[in-house]
């Protein structure tokens, strides 16, 4: 008789926003007369860019005629792509990357699980608390984090780095020492982000003690300080400790196109020698067949003229949302923090409830929803995120809302 993967049965519940949109659901079924507005689930609500319109358009005549059809894409995605990211993420900040040590993929979530398969698994992970759940779920799936405590919400194995109020809520370099580290700024949930300094001091961490920083610059598109790095590969040594995962999803709104891409330099190597990027090049080859052609051309378009300026007026368009939020907040007498160098907005709850109880309170009194932060680890509890991506109206209506509780 088959058996099932019982690391599976150790995750805790549901998926965050599985458990959000069942809850926003049997709320609707029961005051259908109530108009929703969600500030919860980081999607987008912008249509694409009309530069990156035009070019999927010309790529789908493209696959209508024999001599310009395209079938699988090569495994690390087209050149002209890998080229286009080499140039305007990586070079354009002095950053040297080459075209081979980028790997197309269909978003920055499939990366952040899969990139844990190419490491054994008695390596110990390193977390921020809170964090995006993809990072602890999928190597509690492969069964690299240990015993699930319901009472702490922590799992054995895992070492946690809170980041609260105290510390700015970015993360302090661990007491024990990790092996895989992960790290995402600007960060999602609290919107927080480092400055170069101290991005150098865990780069130069990771180096000293023979640690993997998997660092998440989904949210890069949205710094707005000069201080501020949008890669860490700004960091000296970093292409030796470091690989990075980038979206499309939230700079040029792919959440429903899918294109992403990770970065493994071949100058990452584990102890023995074994090249981090030959490895990641063996598993995608095996496991992924490539983003479509499409697709890849949409993405080239984000890097084009137009694409960039169209682009960037969509991003001002959602940090506007940002300041609305933060600014109707603090005039609530909320405290807040976030919504400067990216899309996310970190509010205490008030009155001492709890992160889900604020959450209930707020879809019932307002008919807004928002996400807890407890869904994103314990150091969450107490604190709520609030998203920017929603319409520039839905947003002015929920901050008036919420104001009028």
């Amino acid at each position: 008789m088959f058996k099932v993967n019982e690391n599976y049965l150790k995750l805790p519940g549901s998926y965050l926003f599985s458990t959000i949109g069942k809850k926003v659901n049997a709320y609707k079924e029961a005051n259908p007369d109530k108009e929703i507005i969600s500030l919860g689930i980081g999607d987008v609500t912008q249509p694409l860019a009309p530069a990156i319109i035009e070019s999927l358009h010309a790529a789908v005549d493209e696959m209508a005629v024999k001599e310009t059809f395209h079938g699988y894409a090569p495994d690390l995605g087209y050149e002209f792509l890998r080229s286009a990211i080499a140039k305007n993420d990586y070079a354009a900040r002095g950053a040297d990357i080459a075209i081979d040590e980028i790997f197309v993929s269909d978003g920055a979530k499939c990366d952040s699980g899969n990139i844990q398969e190419i490491f054994a698994i008695d390596n110990r992970i390193a977390v921020c608390d809170p964090v995006y759940p993809v990072y602890v779920d999928t190597n509690a799936m492969a069964g690299r984090t240990g015993v699930y405590n319901k009472e702490t919400e922590l799992w054995s194995d895992v070492i946690y780095m809170p980041c609260k109020a105290e510390n700015g809520f970015a993360p302090e370099l661990p007491e024990e020492t990790p092996d895989i580290i992960y790290l995402c700024f600007p960060n999602n949930p609290t919107g927080a982000t480092i400055k170069k300094p101290q991005l150098q001091e865990w780069v130069d961490y990771a180096n000293k003690v023979g640690a993997v920083i998997i660092y998440d610059a989904a949210y890069e598109a949205y710094i707005s300080e000069e201080d501020v790095p949008h890669t860490i590969y700004e960091c000296e040594g970093a292409k030796t400790c470091a690989i990075e995962l980038k979206s499309f999803s939230k700079n040029a709104g792919f959440t429903g196109t899918r294109l992403g891409y990770a970065v493994v330099p071949k100058a990452l190597k584990a102890e023995d020698g074994t090249s981090l990027n030959a490895l990641w090049a063996r598993r995608h080859g095996t496991k992924f067949n490539g983003a479509p052609y499409i697709i890849q051309r949409a993405g080239e378009a984000v890097y084009s003229e137009e694409g960039k300026k169209q682009t960037a007026e969509q991003i001002a368009y959602y940090m506007n949302n940002a300041k609305i939020i933060k600014e109707g907040l603090d005039e609530a007498g909320f405290t807040v923090s976030g919504g400067v160098n990216a899309p996310y907005i970190w509010l205490t709850t008030p009155d001492g409830m709890t992160s889900w109880e604020f959450f209930d309170y707020l879809l019932a009194n307002a008919n807004v929803v928002g996400t807890p932060g407890s869904g994103f680890g314990p150091s969450g509890e107490g604190y709520f995120r609030l998203t920017a991506f929603g319409t520039y109206e839905n947003t002015l209506e929920a901050l008036k809302r919420i104001k009028a509780l």
